[in-house]
């Protein structure tokens, strides 16, 4: 198949191809190190007979490969799963039940996922808005002291660790000038205003760190694009240098930064534990963290995995946006 068609066609299989190698990789990795599996989860004062129990009731005797197998067979149709007393059917997408909670992890990803999307996708637009502007800027006025006041703002934001940035706004803006209050997560459907208002601070957190990363990649994108021959020709013409700097040299310096957010947007969802802990944001990440803490592998697995989902499909639909952003670039 030729054209956009046949590049979403390839894309897909791509993208579920590197699902299943992540799926692999993270399964080996989890299930195949040292440590009695049962004895953990069962807890150091069972009886030989208990942790025997354990490990047939989870299957941990099986061959890792059939195990995979069986994993792999839940998330398309589901599997049932015994929990000692009853037998517990978990339909597909099954990503299997905790071993602390006897919960389905998909039930537990969905509860935790919300909170996460709604911190990293605010924060988004947040980066977005401050570091694209401020890189455009830069490149705009570069050698003034727009340019070089702009520089170092960036780099005291890069270099600044995420929970410093955010106890300084909570001590000034909650503590001090009691502007905002102190962030409680609220669900969107019951209250947007208050969602809104909980989140801003962690969204200023999380945001003012990615933006310098995209500051700096949209200056010295914009500056390559400002030096092509086309650029020259639009000057030549007579075309103001808003009209320049705006329509059409944004547009070619574009490709990168979608490439950086759509990295951005896919790690930042398993990786903002440090934003969610601070504020205590119930999302995907502190709960990573504690099922790593009590060696919950189902759930540390199930929660990987679907990290790695967003990671894959945010630099897919990446591939898309090339294309819309600038027309150099070949669909393949």
């Amino acid at each position: 198949m030729n054209g956009f068609g046949g590049f979403l066609l390839r894309r897909s299989v791509g993208a579920a191809v590197t699902l299943l190698a992540i799926s692999v990789i993270v399964y080996v990795v989890f299930y195949a190190t040292p440590g009695n599996v049962a004895q953990i989860t069962c807890g150091p004062r069972c009886s030989p007979e208990q942790v025997h129990q354990v490990t047939r009731q989870l299957k941990l005797d099986d061959p890792l490969y059939l195990r995979y197998w069986h994993f792999l067979q839940g998330i398309v149709v589901g599997q049932d799963y015994s929990t000692g007393t009853s037998v517990q059917h978990c339909s597909a997408p099954c990503l299997g039940l905790s071993y602390q909670s006897d919960q389905q992890v998909m039930q537990i990803i969905l509860t935790k996922l919300p909170v996460s999307l709604s911190l990293v996708l605010g924060a988004m637009v947040l980066w977005l808005v401050l570091g694209v502007g401020t890189g455009v800027l830069s490149a705009w006025r570069r050698g003034r002291f727009t340019e070089r006041l702009l520089t170092a703002l960036t780099l005291a934001g890069w270099a600044t660790p995420v929970f410093v940035i955010g106890l300084v706004l909570m001590i000034v803006v909650c503590g001090e000038l009691q502007l905002l209050p102190f962030p409680q997560y609220v669900n969107l459907t019951d209250d947007p205003e208050q969602w809104a208002w909980n989140l801003l601070l962690p969204w200023l957190s999380l945001a003012l760190i990615e933006a310098a990363a995209f500051a700096r990649l949209t200056r010295s994108s914009m500056l390559e694009t400002l030096a092509e021959d086309h650029i020259r020709t639009f000057r030549a013409c007579g075309v103001a240098e808003r009209t320049i700097v705006g329509r059409h040299a944004l547009r070619g310096a574009l490709a990168p930064v979608i490439a950086l957010n759509a990295n951005n947007v896919g790690s930042a969802i398993g990786g903002a534990v440090l934003t969610e802990t601070l504020f205590g944001l119930p999302g995907i990440g502190q709960e990573l963290v504690h099922a790593v803490n009590v060696v919950d592998l189902p759930v540390v697995v199930g929660m990987v995995l679907v990290i790695g989902f967003f990671v894959v499909l945010a630099n897919a639909v990446a591939d898309v946006l090339y294309a819309v952003a600038d027309r150099r670039v070949v669909l393949t």
